[in-house]
């Protein structure tokens, strides 16, 4: 056995060379076969394909070629891979529901939007199209680099010169290793026009072209299918970013049939859907029961266009089934956009200005390339010219010299010698016919060396000015435009998911109700007819068994609504993310709005228009206990809620305002104690305080309700039993806060104990909602005005077993005008939270932590309560 046979094993890591290999591998797919060139916006294969066409003379003005000849050359001279995927590629180019702008003008049989195959490339025939000669133009003037093919016998370019911005014209989509790529396609003109908005912003102004500036012109992308993008904000971001998701819906029309049924006609599809399919996966749908109402499924597409038709039954809505078609099939599609290209052989995300900032760097290069090489070319025909003038200016003792000389070479030395001429004009000499020394061609000679002299000073001039070979791109693409630009074939849509709700939302006035076990709704005021005091009302809230509406406010759909429960949580929804519901519908859970925790309900609802400083929230408790923080502290709640107060075991949030240091606090109990102290007698506590007594409380009484001085000119208050009467504020005068306060309604048993108290004006009306669901609506000017000790008139008739649940103090009146209606509102809730300086200032003096269960200060002790009467 030889013993050098183990000299001849390596130990290698397994680990390390796999991962070598792999990088290797994934390195040659990103950079050589997956992504395209940001300058071209061809893969590799493509370029091959392009190129080969070109070297076999298949241009637009030459007949069509077997495309088996043409995947035969590309893969043989350049891309050593299977024929079948040379093929499929040079397939896609030409065909025009793939490729915006097809560079290939296919012959045959090349496939179909329904998916079908293109025909055997024995069969098929192509040449490049017209369009594609602008991606080629001018490669044979040293343009762009060549390097050797896989074997060294051709060179093949490493980028197309690309007169057009290919990558975003016609776009592009590949899978490489780790990273992927999906460029839409684009509107030739819009393109262009974005590369000549930043080229005259350069020339005219010498300035960067934003962003914006381009959006304005490249409205989105435009598919070769049509179809409708949906909204601008997938674009925007992709524009922006580089990656995107843009949502593609079909054309479709709602169309009338004589027997009196409709059908649905769609004409464009998304790009790339794939028609066959489609129309299968709709049948599978009405198959499957999930899609009803579909009477008959047929393709009427032809060569003028595509038709699909979807006939309906008659009882049918045709825009409901459309969509539940957009929901569930394709007819509505997503183009992730993916703008991953390779700069300097590396893959880069690019947003839509980097791609056009690239390409106009590569066509700088190829136009300043290009001109130095016809420079060159100019600069030796202008010096062969010159020579062959001065053979013509002394053509006798030429023709003596050439006579004279025993051979060309001979010739040639004495002309130099004698003339001072180059090598070249001397072989030019020798070379010249005699019909050189006529008149006509001495004068098209002088004329061709005056031309190439003008050439040649344009020439050096624009390679001197960076502004003029602009200008000559500029002029260039200006050309393409023109010849090969048309219209969109894809239109921006409207995508309701573009805006925000509150942007589709109305800013209008809205009626929120809610039961005591926890349904909420939201209603418009119309729903709502003023009647006369003593009405029966009309049906407001279908309850359910022991279920009665416990709140009811007024506000408008785009006001923060915090909602207070009994355990001293807040939370917070948009007045519009309430559900709208009919007058006489239940409502929503409200359990299914917000998070709540066990055993925890809503008991005081307050409408915010915005979070302000030196604002303050002013909550008061069943037990009397009453606490004023800063209102910026609920700024950020979260959706499982946020901590508003501390409260004993047996106390319970019942209320909460909105003020500004400066307001009187009216507290009104139950059995008809009323009282009355301004808000400076309580300082500003933290989020998670107590807070400190606000009214000393009788046995068995309890807090139903907190008023604020500025809200009316009278206290309205309302019984149990449908009695209710106004009071002018100013009988209640101001104590100290933590006395007993004074009489302010006469409980009767015929009255029942007060329900609820609303500060209000003559020109307000009020909301009486009963246990049974009734609602009537009163004018307050229509109930009587009476003092204190008194207990009013009926409001409202209502059978024995049926109390009053609430009532609510309507914020618009039917006479006056919409803007006066939201004007009256927003003014309302304003004077509830509009900041005064001096409040501000007195506020700062209060800074300090206060945070205590109860206030049991003497001042509260020894504070004489006003007596009872």
């Amino acid at each position: 056995m030889d013993e050098n046979i183990f000299d001849k094993v390596h130990e290698v890591d397994l680990k390390k060379t796999m991962e070598t290999s792999y990088i290797d591998y994934a390195m040659s797919v990103i950079a050589a076969r997956a992504l395209p060139d940001v300058r071209d916006g061809l893969k590799p294969v493509q370029r091959r394909i392009l190129y080969a066409m070109i070297e076999l003379n298949n241009g637009p003005d030459k007949p069509h070629r077997k495309c088996a000849r043409i995947v035969g050359d590309t893969m043989g001279k350049y891309h050593p891979h299977g024929d079948s995927s040379i093929y499929e590629a040079l397939v896609k180019l030409a065909q025009d529901f793939s490729t915006r702008y097809p560079l290939i003008d296919g012959h045959g049989n090349f496939g179909s939007v329904d998916g079908d195959e293109a025909a055997a490339m024995r069969y098929t025939e192509a040449r490049l199209s017209k369009i594609s000669m602008e991606m080629i133009s001018d490669i044979n003037k040293d343009t762009v680099n060549f390097i050797p093919n896989f074997d060294e016998t051709e060179k093949e370019p490493t980028v197309l010169p690309s007169r057009y911005p290919n990558l975003l014209v016609n776009g592009t989509s590949g899978i490489a290793v780790g990273m992927a790529t999906n460029i839409p396609p684009h509107n030739l003109r819009e393109i262009v026009n974005a590369v000549l908005k930043m080229i005259d912003n350069t020339i005219s102004e010498d300035r960067d072209t934003t962003l914006e500036e381009l959006l304005e012109i490249v409205k989105g992308p435009d598919f070769p299918t049509g179809a409708t993008i949906l909204g601008t904000r997938g674009i925007n971001e992709a524009y922006r970013t580089g990656r995107g998701k843009i949502r593609v819906r079909a054309v479709t029309d709602i169309e009338a049939m004589p027997n009196g049924k409709n059908r649905i006609v769609v004409t464009e599809l998304p790009y790339m859907v794939n028609k066959a399919r489609l129309i299968e996966k709709i049948a599978e749908l009405v198959k499957d029961k999930k899609i009803d109402g579909i009477t008959e499924l047929r393709d009427e597409s032809d060569r003028t266009g595509m038709r699909i038709c979807i006939e309906l039954r008659r009882d049918v809505n045709a825009n409901v089934l459309l969509n539940q078609l957009y929901k569930h099939t394709q007819l509505q599609d997503t183009f992730g956009v993916i703008m991953l290209a390779l700069v300097d052989n590396e893959p880069r995300v690019l947003n839509l200005h980097d791609m056009l900032h690239y390409y106009i760097l590569h066509q700088e290069e190829v136009v300043t390339r290009r001109i130095r090489y016809d420079l060159n070319k100019a600069e030796e025909r202008a010096h062969i010219l010159k020579g062959l003038l001065i053979a013509l200016d002394n053509i006798d003792e030429v023709i003596n010299i050439i006579r004279s000389s025993k051979n060309g070479n001979i010739a040639k030395e004495r002309l130099i010698e004698r003339f001072a001429l180059s090598e070249a004009q001397a072989q030019a000499i020798i070379d010249m016919r005699l019909r050189a020394l006529t008149g006509l061609e001495r004068e098209r000679l002088e004329t061709e060396y005056a031309e190439l002299m003008e050439k040649i000073a344009e020439y050096k001039a624009i390679l001197a000015d960076h502004k003029k070979l602009l200008a000559v791109i500029r002029e260039e693409l200006t050309v393409i435009m023109d010849k090969f630009g048309d219209d969109r074939r894809t239109s921006i849509g409207y995508d309701e998911y573009d805006l925000s709700t509150e942007d589709l939302i109305p800013n209008e006035n809205t009626v929120l109700a809610m039961t005591r076990l926890g349904y909420i709704k939201r209603m418009t005021v119309d729903n709502f007819k003023s009647q006369h005091r003593g009405g029966k009302g009309i049906k407001g809230m279908q309850t359910i068994d022991e279920d009665f509406i416990e709140d009811l406010l007024m506000t408008t759909t785009h006001h923060y609504i915090m909602f207070f429960t009994n355990k001293g949580r807040v939370y917070r929804l948009k007045a519009y993310e309430i559900p709208e519901s009919g007058r006489t519908a239940r409502g929503t859970a409200i359990i299914n709005l917000l998070q709540l925790l066990p055993e925890e309900r809503i008991t005081a609802i307050i409408p915010l228009k915005e979070y302000q400083n030196n604002k303050y929230l002013f909550m008061a408790t069943k037990k009397g206990i009453v606490k004023k923080t800063p209102i910026k502290e609920y700024e950020n709640i979260r959706k499982s809620g946020l901590q508003a107060i501390n409260l004993r075991e047996d106390d319970d949030l019942i209320e909460v305002k909105a003020t500004n240091n400066q307001k009187d606090i009216i507290l009104v109990t139950k059995h008809g104690q009323c009282i009355r102290f301004n808000e400076k007698d309580v300082r500003k506590t933290g989020r998670t305080s107590m807070g400190v007594i606000g009214m000393n409380l009788e046995d068995n009484d309890e807090i139903i309700g907190m008023q604020l001085s500025t809200q009316g000119k009278y206290l309205l208050f309302v019984s149990e039993k449908g009695m209710g009467k106004r009071t002018d504020m100013d009988e209640f005068t101001v104590q100290r806060r933590g006395g007993k306060g004074v009489k302010c309604y006469k409980i009767t048993e015929k009255t029942g104990y007060v329900i609820g108290v609303k500060a209000v004006d003559e020109e307000n009306e009020i909301m009486i909602i009963t246990t049974g669901g009734i609602i009537i609506r009163l004018m307050v000017n229509g109930i009587s005005n009476l003092g204190r000790i008194t207990s009013g008139v009926k409001l409202i008739d209502m059978s024995e077993d049926i109390t009053v649940a609430s009532f609510a103090k309507v914020r618009d009146n039917e006479k006056t005008t919409e803007e006066e209606v939201i004007k009256q509102l927003e003014q309302e809730l304003e004077n509830e939270i509009v900041a005064d300086t001096q409040s501000a200032e007195a506020s700062e003096e209060d800074d300090e932590d206060y945070d205590t269960e109860f206030d049991e200060e003497a001042e509260s002790i020894t504070e004489q309560p006003e007596e009872e009467e």
